[in-house]
């Protein structure tokens, strides 16, 4: 009778997971779907897709990730070992995907989009949300968010000047690269929201509810940006960098680096920070920073849409399987 109990509960937690995985994945690719749709119909056109990407480039990402981070409780937080981890795995991972896809695409200006695309999870839009729906507390998450976003950011901005469609002739691809992090609006606004953490700085009401309201503006611009933008056709063209990229975001980083995070001994909150950092879909942001930059945003906006639809399977049996050998 109790290992009855105990396979029934196991089933339900499975479910469970899934459903929320559902829940948390599949209404970003519906706004998408949408995007598409409001083009089609003539609500939106060329010119919104445009303005969206610049607003959220420009202001509303910068804003969300301002908050996330001077919101957050870094100081007490604080693991050095945990922020290494993070630190050193992105770097890995970017450079070890920068490397194979130089070896293995002909077609070079597909690398800034792909390399991106297959690299940077969407931890600051899903992150929080998926630790705190699995735990009461967020854990180690804003300490993830403030280790890995601002290499996310610095590293996607190097690989998009340096496979840039449009290169200014005689111009030196590193200062350039160097001009682009120091005028990037969201890696200005990581680093400047790290010392309102660091001092615990509560912000008047006033601020904060501004400051939600234009943060939340964030995620539904950019997606409904990337639907209108999107085009069925010439994806299907880019579908086999499409298909290695996703694989990699999804499946390769988390089955190569996960078991050197358990034999570090993270565990709980810190492994499933870990977890989003490494499975979790690929953000938006990157197709809006594709496009800004002059790369591939097809190929960008594919890899959001795949990865987007099938992290609800693909994160599901990760959880399932690091609470099957009782690590979360």
């Amino acid at each position: 009778m109790a290992l009855n109990y105990y396979i029934i509960e196991k089933e339900v937690l499975k479910m469970s997971n899934f459903i929320y995985a559902l829940n948390a994945t599949i209404p970003v690719f519906f706004v998408i779907l949408l995007g598409g749709l409001f083009k089609q119909w003539n609500l939106i056109n060329e010119e919104f897709t445009k303005v969206a990407n610049k607003l959220v480039f420009q202001v509303c990402l910068p804003v969300l990730l301002f908050q996330d981070i001077a919101s957050s409780n870094i100081r007490e937080d604080f693991d050095i070992r945990f922020s290494l981890y993070c630190m050193i795995v992105t770097t890995l991972c970017f450079f070890g995907i920068w490397g194979f896809a130089e070896l293995v695409f002909k077609d070079k200006s597909v690398i800034g989009a792909f390399v991106q695309g297959s690299f940077r999870s969407s931890v600051a839009i899903l992150g929080l949300a998926f630790v705190k729906n699995v735990y009461s507390d967020v854990g180690m998450t804003p300490l993830m968010l403030v280790s890995c976003v601002p290499l996310y950011n610095i590293y996607s901005v190097i690989v998009l000047t340096f496979r840039s469609s449009e290169k200014i002739e005689g111009a030196n691809p590193i200062k350039t690269a160097a001009k682009n992090i120091i005028k990037n609006p969201i890696i200005i606004a990581i680093f400047l929201g790290i010392p309102f953490a660091l001092l615990d700085v509560e912000f008047p009401q006033i601020v904060t509810k501004t400051m939600g309201s234009i943060s939340c503006l964030a995620s539904p611009l950019a997606l409904l940006a990337i639907g209108a933008g999107f085009e069925g056709k010439a994806a299907i063209k880019k579908l086999k960098p499409t298909l290695i990229g996703s694989s990699m975001k999804l499946i390769i980083q988390p089955l190569v680096f996960l078991p050197i995070a358990v034999w570090m001994g993270f565990r709980n909150q810190e492994l499933m920070a870990i977890l989003i950092m490494l499975g979790s879909p690929t953000t938006s942001t990157s197709f809006i920073m594709a496009k800004q930059m002059k790369n591939d945003s097809i190929l960008s906006a594919s890899i959001v849409v795949v990865t987007t639809l099938v992290s609800a399977v693909s994160l599901t049996l990760w959880i399932y399987v690091l609470k099957g050998l009782s690590l979360l």
